[in-house]
Order: structure tokens, then C-alpha cells, then sequence
């Protein structure tokens, strides 16, 4: 897969040098037809075969060749969530990496961000100074892998609080990747849609506080459709204040173990439903406003629960 590719200089590299290789490396791999799929396929077996190889002379004088594969293979890896791998799957991994550790040196940590020719951001990965720089970056395949792990890390953090939101920007996210893997977008167009999603992120961040909202009461007044135009005649006041009543009256009535109780469950339905028509809800847009609702409130009431009880 490394045909044309020279990683030769690999091997007498200082540190930084290696590191910068290994993202020229990994760039390579990603303007392959599958590349990725591919490389992370076959340098995985290739692992699994040295393992069971060695001590072997023939292997072990493969050793560093398999290293700097096992290297740009992990570089993958970084940009993939690890939940769903078995211990028993991380146990074989690890011994692996200890006989390929030995044919490696390593003096010194240098950061991926650095050998990259990007500055670590010193307060968020969504700071626009750190987005320009990481759209300047030479090897642009990196560049919209390590956007598109920023942006779902991020995201997934923000469906714990705000469903709504969250869903919504894991959409546009899961849409743009969608269109550039079906070669709708140019390399450079998909860079800017995942950048626009990331000010889109701060700019939802925002809300809250030039609302006036709490983090929780905002996480409600999303729940309740605003930018339906049925919904939007109430007026924005109204909404908040529906967000306000709803945030208190479910967070007073919530417990350990209400979602999974249907009696507590019935009973935020109907409050929740009263406060809805108290202030004149659209009737039938009710239904979805309280099972959002209440979704939220399940995300919510553990985080509510164990506040409390650290208080």
C-alpha cells in the first residue's frame, strides 16, 4: 500500500521527524480507494502474525518496519472511539505493542499537534484560532479526520445535556461526512462545512446564557419545537417562561429512579401537559413536546439527583 511512498527515513529520524513522517504516512494511506479500511485491516493481521511469529530471526528483523506500521495504524485509531473493544481484545493489543516497543526508541514526547505545524489550544479545540490552523494544515485527509473526532467528541458531550441540540448537530455532522464520502463535496468543501459546524457549536453554547436560560431550562426550551412556526405565535417570553416552569417542576418531581417507574413517568406526563396548555401549547404539537420532554428529563435526572446529593 506504500508503493511510492518512501518511509525509509523513518528509521534514522529523530522523534519529531518520525512523528511528522507518520502523519505524511498516514496522509498517503487516505488518498487511497479505502486506505484507511484497508491499512488498519491489514497492519492488524500483519500484527497478529508477528506476534506468533517471533522469536524468529526473520521476524524480528521485521520489527521495525512493523513498528512504524503499528505507528500510523494507531494514528487511525485516535480518531476512532474506543467503546465495544473486549478486555480480551486490549490484552492481545498491548502485548503486541510491548514486543514492538523494544525495536522502537523513544527519548522524548512530541505532540502530533506540533509535528502537525498547529499550536495547542491553551482553552478550547473549537476556538477559532485553533480551527484556522488546523485548516491550514499541509496534510488535509488529517485535517477532516482530526475535525470530524473534535466535532463528535464534542457533540456526544452535549447530547448528555441537551438532546435536541445535540441531535441536531450530530445530523448536520453525520450529513456532511455523507456527502463527501459520496464525493459531493471537494476536500476543501468538506474542511469548511466541519469548520461551520464547530462555530455552530459555539455559537449553540452561547444561547443559554443571552437567553437568560439556565443550561437546564435552555435544554427544555429546545424541547419544545421553537422554530416551528406554529409554536414560534406564543413569542419567545412565553416559551422561556414554559421552559423555566417545566425545568422546576421536573427537576422537584425527579428521583433515582423515576424513568424507571411508569407511575412517576405518568406523572411528569401530565404535568408537563398542564403546563403546556396553561399557556396555550398548540394542541397537537403537544404530544411530541412531551415525549421530548420527558427524554430530557431522563438525561438530565441523574445529573440533577447527584447534585442534590452532593449538596
Amino acid at each position: 500500500m506504500f508503493h511510492t511512498f518512501d518511509y525509509g527515513p523513518f528509521f534514522s529520524a529523530d522523534t519529531s521527524k518520525k512523528l511528522s513522517l507518520v502523519l505524511e504516512a498516514a496522509e498517503f494511506i487516505l488518498t487511497l480507494d479505502h486506505g484507511k479500511e484497508r491499512f488498519v485491516r491489514e497492519s492488524t493481521a500483519l500484527s497478529q502474525l508477528f506476534a506468533l511469529a517471533v522469536p524468529h530471526e526473520d521476524a524480528l528483523a521485521l520489527s521495525e518496519e512493523i513498528a512504524f506500521f503499528q505507528t500510523v495504524r494507531a494514528r487511525f485509531l485516535k480518531f476512532e472511539d474506543e467503546e465495544g473493544n473486549g478486555n480480551g481484545a486490549k490484552g492481545h493489543e498491548s502485548a503486541i505493542r510491548q514486543i514492538i516497543n523494544e525495536a522502537v526508541e523513544s527519548t522524548e514526547v512530541v505532540d502530533i499537534f506540533d509535528a502537525a505545524g498547529i499550536k495547542k489550544p491553551d482553552i478550547s479545540l473549537l476556538s477559532e484560532e485553533f480551527l484556522q490552523e488546523v485548516k491550514e494544515m499541509k496534510q488535509k485527509n488529517l485535517a477532516i479526520e482530526l475535525l470530524r473526532k473534535i466535532l463528535n467528541d464534542e457533540i456526544r458531550v452535549r447530547l448528555k445535556y441537551n438532546i435536541t441540540q445535540g441531535k441536531g448537530l450530530l445530523e448536520m455532522l453525520e450529513a456532511s461526512i455523507k456527502k463527501y464520502q459520496n464525493n459531493l463535496l471537494t476536500t476543501a468543501e468538506i474542511i469548511e462545512e466541519l469548520l461551520e459546524i464547530a462555530r455552530q457549536i459555539r455559537t449553540v453554547d452561547g444561547l443559554a446564557e443571552k437567553l437568560n436560560l439556565t443550561n437546564d431550562e435552555f435544554a427544555f426550551y429546545t424541547a419544545l419545537e421553537v422554530n416551528d412556526s406554529a409554536v414560534k405565535v406564543l413569542g419567545d417570553e412565553t416559551l422561556k417562561t414554559i421552559a423555566r416552569e417545566i425545568a422546576d417542576k421536573v427537576r422537584k418531581n425527579a428521583t433515582i429512579d423515576w424513568a424507571m417507574k411508569e407511575s412517576a413517568r405518568a406523572k411528569l406526563m401530565v404535568i408537563v401537559r398542564r403546563t403546556l396548555n396553561k399557556y396555550g401549547y398548540p394542541p397537537d404539537k403537544q404530544q411530541k413536546a412531551v415525549d421530548t420532554v420527558l427524554k430530557q428529563a431522563e438525561v438530565l435526572a441523574d445529573h440533577w439527583v447527584g447534585r442534590d446529593e452532593r449538596a
